[in-house]
């Protein structure tokens, strides 16, 4: 080969360089609140910390949220994270060619509710729950 047409490969090789590391990418972020703020949260199991939380994540679709604070019902329910439009498939790809950092970021909120500790009305409610199901229960 000669001179010239190592001299264009190596230009070639710098240019894609340059061009594959100008790409951008797509930062997924969770943030999720609760009414009151302080509670414990796992997500799919895993602890992630105290609301308000931010926490990254891979993958869309849906996670098991675990939420516990003193002095409130424990909740177990679950979120939804829905990819936007640029993070669908095939879409993806071109998001990912774009120089800079593409943002996709789900709120949750949620309302835990306080201990119903009154033990005359747990007294009431298991009596009309015994009504309901009948005396073989």
């Amino acid at each position: 080969m000669t001179r010239w047409h190592l001299s264009r490969i190596g230009v070639f090789a710098l240019l894609a360089g340059v061009v594959w590391s100008s790409t951008g990418c797509i930062r997924r972020t969770l943030a999720i609140t609760t009414e009151p703020s302080g509670a414990l949260l796992w997500l799919n199991d895993r602890e992630v910390g105290r609301t308000p939380v931010e926490v990254d994540f891979d993958h869309y679709g849906t996670y098991d949220v675990r939420l516990e604070r003193d002095g409130y019902e424990p909740m177990m329910t679950s979120g939804k994270a829905k990819a936007p439009w640029w993070d669908t498939v095939g879409l993806d790809l071109i998001a990912e060619a774009v120089p800079g950092t593409l943002t996709s970021r789900i709120e949750w909120h949620y309302v835990m509710q306080p201990v119903d500790d009154d033990r005359e009305r747990l007294i009431e409610r298991a009596r009309d729950l015994r009504e309901i199901l009948g005396p073989d229960a």
